[in-house]
């Protein structure tokens, strides 16, 4: 019984963690990776699962075992996911005030940056939005950075599907 347990509570682990991959690479259009993972994911799912439901025993720690591996895998899969699969993300940053001196800072540190002109609802105050696209990997060093030198601005991040051409650190 503790070496079934066992057994279901791994193959949840690697079934849950590949569907974890395999809904990120499926979002961000890596069908044949996915469509692959995808096998491989319901086939453990459906060996460990007739195994579950085909024992003699009325343990519960079969279904504690089901369970518990279900939830560590989701924990890997997304621990997994942010590892092993890139992307890009959009960072828009609208300043608390018109300060060009942290647009020349951020360009400074490598970064390419864009930048709009916005009004406030009370139409009395100028501020920037920024168009800023980084690899993921780049992000907590950008918000740090923001926040170093403008601590009231407003952050918004967005995972980028496709980009083409433009500048990247």
């Amino acid at each position: 019984m503790f070496w079934m347990c066992l057994k279901i509570f791994f193959a949840r682990i690697l079934d849950v963690s590949l569907g974890t991959i395999r809904t990120i690479l499926t979002i961000k259009g890596k069908r044949i990776p996915s469509s692959l993972m995808g096998f491989i994911e319901v086939f453990v799912w459906f060996v460990i699962v007739k195994e579950a439901l085909n024992t003699t025993s009325n343990s519960l720690f079969v279904a504690i075992s089901y369970a518990a591996g279900f939830a560590s895998g989701t924990y890997i899969g997304g621990i997994l996911s942010d590892t092993f699969i890139q992307g890009n993300v959009g960072v828009q940053v609208i300043t608390s005030k018109k300060d060009k001196t942290l647009i020349d800072y951020i360009r400074k540190q490598g970064y390419g940056v864009s930048v709009i002109d916005v009004n406030t609802h009370d139409k009395e105050t100028s501020k920037y939005l920024l168009f800023i696209e980084i690899n993921q990997k780049q992000l907590p060093k950008l918000k740090n950075l923001i926040k170093t030198l403008d601590e009231k601005a407003f952050i918004v991040v967005n995972e980028t599907k496709f980009v083409e051409n433009g500048y990247f650190k």
